[in-house]
C-alpha cells in the first residue's frame, strides 16, 4: 500500500496520456505553446475566474502573486502558522514581515475571527490557506480585506474544486494559487502552478514577471523570474482535469468511510466539512492520543502514514527574527503535536480501507 499511488493513477489514464506526451515530444514544442494556453483557458472557466496564468510551480504562483502586487520591504502580511512555508515565503523574500494568526482547531484554518487584531497601519495582505482541502471563511476574510484595503492571496495548493458559499475557492481574492505538484488533487509529473485572478492588470503583470520581466523579447520593463510550464506537463494535466471532480468525489467518500468508522472513539479528533464549504480532502488529517505511537504501529502493519507540518512556521529558523517564541500561537502548536494523515486517495482500495481502520482501532483497543 502506497500513501499516494500516482502510479496506479497513471496507469488507469495511461493510453490517453502516453498519446498527448508523444504528440508534444514530436511537436518540438516543449515549453509554453498551444497545450499551456488551451491549459490556461481550461483551468480559467474550471475555477469561474477570468484569467489563469500558468507557472513554474505553485511555489512560484504564490511569490509572482506577491510581487504582482507590490509587496515590499515594511509590508506585513497575515496569515496562519500552520502551513507549508511556501505560503508566505515569496512575500517575506519581497521585504515583507509575516504576521501569524493562531488557527481554528477544527478546520485547521486561519482563525478569522482573530485577525483584524492583528492588522496594523503596515498590514498589506491577507494569506489565507484552504488547508487540506478544507475552505478557509472567506466571508469573514473577505470582509475584512474590504475594510482595511487588503489584498488576498489564496492559498489552493491543496483545494482545487473547493467550494466556499457554492463558489470555488481560488477566485475570492485578488489571486488564487494553484500547485500540480504529483500527489495534490490534480497533480501531474513535475512541478508547475497556475494563478488565477479576476483582475486583468495582475493577470498581465504576471504573465510579464514570469518571462523574467519581458512583455516583448529583450526588452525588459521589470526585474522578473523564469517561471513557465512546460508543455508535457500542461498536456498530461488537461487529460487529468477531466477528472479531477471525480477524484474529489472519491476523496469524499473515503473520508466519510473513515468518519463513520471513528466518529465514537474518544481517542480520536475527526476532521469537519466547514458550514458553507465543499472539503475536497487533499489529506484526511486526524488528531489523536499517542501520535507516534499509532504511527509506529500502523507502520508495523505496513500501513502509510504522513507528519504534515511538525514545526509551526513560527518557529522555524528561518523566521527566528521576527521574535516569535514556543506558546505564542498555542492551537497550532497542540495540533502540530497531534495530527496524522492516513491514506485518502482516489486509488485507496475498500479492502486497504479496511485496513486501515481495523489496525487503528485494534491500536486504541
Amino acid at each position: 500500500m502506497d500513501f499516494c499511488d500516482t502510479k496506479k493513477q497513471y496507469e488507469f489514464l495511461k493510453k490517453d496520456i502516453d498519446f498527448v506526451v508523444e504528440k508534444v515530444l514530436s511537436s518540438g514544442r516543449y515549453i509554453m505553446g498551444e497545450e499551456v494556453s488551451s491549459f490556461e483557458q481550461e483551468v480559467a472557466k474550471y475555477n469561474e475566474v477570468k484569467y489563469a496564468i500558468a507557472v513554474g510551480s505553485g511555489t512560484d504562483a504564490l511569490t509572482l502573486s506577491a510581487m504582482a502586487l507590490g509587496i515590499k520591504s515594511g509590508d506585513e502580511v497575515i496569515t496562519t502558522p500552520y502551513t507549508m512555508i511556501a505560503t508566505i515565503q515569496g512575500a517575506v523574500q519581497c521585504g515583507a514581515k509575516p504576521v501569524f494568526v493562531d488557527i481554528d482547531p477544527k478546520t485547521f484554518n486561519i482563525d478569522s475571527n482573530k485577525i483584524e487584531k492583528k492588522i496594523t497601519s503596515r498590514t498589506r495582505a491577507i494569506f489565507p490557506v484552504h488547508f487540506f482541502g478544507q475552505p478557509a471563511d472567506m466571508n469573514i476574510i473577505g470582509s475584512i480585506a474590504q475594510k482595511h484595503n487588503l489584498a488576498i492571496v489564496e492559498d489552493v495548493a491543496q483545494a482545487m474544486g473547493a467550494k466556499f458559499n457554492n463558489r470555488k475557492v481560488g477566485g475570492f481574492g485578488d489571486t488564487g494559487c494553484l500547485s500540480f505538484f504529483p500527489t495534490k488533487n490534480l497533480g501531474g509529473y513535475g512541478d508547475g502552478g497556475m494563478v488565477l485572478t479576476n483582475n486583468e492588470e495582475i493577470n498581465d503583470k504576471i504573465k510579464i514577471l514570469r518571462a523574467h520581466g519581458s512583455k516583448e523579447k529583450y526588452k525588459h520593463i521589470m526585474l522578473g523570474v523564469n517561471s513557465r510550464l512546460d508543455s508535457i506537463q500542461a498536456a498530461i494535466l488537461r487529460i487529468k482535469l477531466k477528472h479531477l471532480d471525480n477524484y474529489n468525489s472519491v476523496r469524499r467518500k473515503n473520508a466519510s468511510r473513515y468518519y463513520e468508522a471513528f466518529r465514537e472513539n474518544e481517542n480520536i479528533i475527526l476532521p469537519i466539512e466547514a458550514d458553507n464549504s465543499y472539503h475536497v480532502y487533499h489529506q484526511y488529517t486526524i488528531r489523536v492520543k499517542d501520535r507516534n505511537g499509532l504511527m509506529e504501529f500502523l507502520k508495523k502493519n505496513n500501513i502509510p502514514t504522513m507528519l504534515y507540518y511538525p514545526l509551526p512556521l513560527h518557529l522555524q529558523p528561518v523566521f527566528s527574527e521576527y521574535g516569535y517564541k514556543e506558546g505564542d500561537f498555542p492551537v497550532a502548536e497542540l495540533v502540530c503535536s497531534e495530527v496524522l494523515s492516513l491514506p485518502i486517495s482516489p486509488e485507496l482500495e475498500e479492502n486497504e480501507q479496511d485496513l486501515i481502520i481495523n489496525k487503528v482501532k485494534e491500536f486504541y483497543n
